[in-house]
């Protein structure tokens, strides 16, 4: 057995970005450069049929503040059988946390929230545990926040902060690679490892097979999974292919 063969499983998530009740892929996370690609459940079943462990599932429209397509995540969640839903966008106090919690999702990534409201995070970083993770948008070592369109902070700091309040998990975005094709900061995923025990979910930026070998072998290092959007749906690979490289 060669060494990449026993390199233990990278974990594949793959994206389904929802906007005005349609499935997208943005560039660079801006709004208005949205791609559809139609029913959000049927690109949703597509991927578990290919055989996903986990779908990355967004509410675009929460994360910008423009509106909610809670229904339409909770179509895709109750159609997902024996598929793990992480889900994401516009959770940002107690209210849309209960609702996300009992959409049946089996993992909250706070994003926004847990930059411009530490407090509240810390205590629901306490309450939930394993439920809870936190996303870390970068643009070098500053942070992004409301659906990337402002700073927010320092990307260390935060992971201090975070660090100190128990945070179980990251998913780690750079915003500059995010739906470019461009491939994955490996250089700041290995930055942020060095500094936390907690498993990275490494999101942003993968274009090829190669890319996804590459994120493999920094699993060693913490990177737990990654979550693979527009090259899916451009065609780059299938998920089949894309799962044979990762492990599963």
């Amino acid at each position: 057995m060669n060494d990449f063969a026993s390199t233990p499983e990278l974990i594949l998530l793959p994206a389904v970005d929802v906007a005005d009740g349609k499935a997208v892929r943005l560039t660079q996370g801006a709004a208005g450069t949205e791609t559809s690609y139609g029913d959000p459940v049927d690109a949703a079943l597509t991927w578990a049929r290919d055989g996903a462990q986990w779908v990355h599932l967004v509410d675009l429209d929460a994360a910008f503040g423009r509106g909610s397509n809670s229904g339409v995540l909770r179509r895709v969640i109750k159609q997902l059988k024996g598929v793990r839903v992480e889900l994401s966008g516009g959770i940002r106090d107690d209210a849309t946390l209960e609702a996300a919690l009992e959409s049946g999702a089996a993992r909250i990534n706070l994003g926004t929230a847990a930059l411009e409201n530490p407090e509240w995070a810390a205590d629901v970083i306490g309450r939930y545990g394993e439920a809870i993770a936190v996303g870390l948008d970068v643009r070098g070592t500053t942070l992004a926040a409301r659906g990337w369109t402002r700073d927010g902070g320092d990307l260390w700091h935060v992971l201090d902060r975070l660090e100190d309040a128990g945070c179980s998990r990251y998913v780690v975005t750079d915003v500059t690679k995010d739906g470019t094709l461009r491939g994955p900061n490996l250089e700041l995923l290995r930055d942020i490892t060095s500094r936390t025990t907690k498993p990275v979910v490494a999101s942003g930026g993968i274009s090829s097979l190669d890319d996804i070998a590459a994120l493999r072998e920094l699993v060693p290092l913490g990177v737990e999974g990654a979550i693979v959007g527009k090259a899916l749906y451009t065609g780059a690979f299938t998920l089949a292919e894309a799962l044979d490289v990762a492990g599963d």
